[in-house]
């Protein structure tokens, strides 16, 4: 490995399969003797994202909790587009983005060789209305201020698949939704899209790109000659 450590995140829609993905491949690098550390954006990086929760749940009357195809959750949240809520998201997302950076250089010095983010800056930036030409300049402001992952994974789903495992949003949002996160991986060019497939066909390209990644920054850290 190199001196940093591998960084890793997953984004997509709710019940896309992040999370399943995620445990398969912690326990792929664990079982290859490399440690690794597991962050998740909500709790580890929003500011004051109890509160938001809160908050959220109060003015827009949504319920709270994680839903589950026995007991399903409505919630409200992301899904309200009136314009003063996306403005508070705009001022938001960039003290988020601020967060993550701090977060992600305390994260260099852990002695993990490989961090997963478990949601990343990209999940917020998909609730923007990306066709404004003013939240296209702000995409790439924020861009600036939070590091890049070595690898960003885009785990596409069919919405109506997705729902059934995860139901909390209306079908119509997770559509809009989905349509976000891609083109969101167009205007960013920072997203690799795995495409909707079966878990096991999803793990193996997860981890070709992690093993391809980590072959890489090998030879690129082998290749440094020494300092004199």
């Amino acid at each position: 490995m190199s001196v940093k450590p591998l960084m890793i995140s997953f984004s997509g829609i709710d019940g896309a399969g992040k999370s399943t993905q995620i445990t398969a491949l912690t326990s792929f690098l664990q079982s290859a003797g490399l440690r690794t550390k597991l962050l998740t954006f909500w709790d580890d990086a929003v500011v004051f994202s109890r509160h938001r929760e809160y908050a959220g749940h109060k003015a827009f009357g949504g319920e709270l909790g994680i839903g589950t195809p026995d007991k399903p959750v409505n919630r409200r949240d992301k899904n309200v587009k009136s314009w003063p809520i996306t403005l508070m998201r705009f001022l938001m997302y960039a003290a988020d983005s601020v967060s993550l950076r701090l977060l992600a250089t305390r994260a260099d010095k852990t002695d993990a060789d490989v961090m997963i983010f478990d949601r990343y800056i990209y999940d917020e930036l998909a609730n923007l209305p990306l066709h404004w030409t003013f939240t296209r300049a702000f995409i790439r402001a924020l861009l600036q201020i939070v590091p890049a992952p070595d690898l960003a994974f885009l785990i596409d789903a069919e919405p109506a698949a997705a729902r059934a495992r995860k139901p909390e949003y209306p079908l119509e949002f997770l559509h809009a939704n989905r349509e976000a996160y891609l083109a969101l991986s167009r205007i960013t060019g920072h997203l690799t899209v795995v495409a909707p497939s079966s878990v096991e066909e999803s793990q193996a390209r997860i981890r070709q790109a992690v093993l391809a990644k980590i072959s890489q920054l090998q030879s690129n850290f082998t290749a440094v000659p020494a300092m004199k």
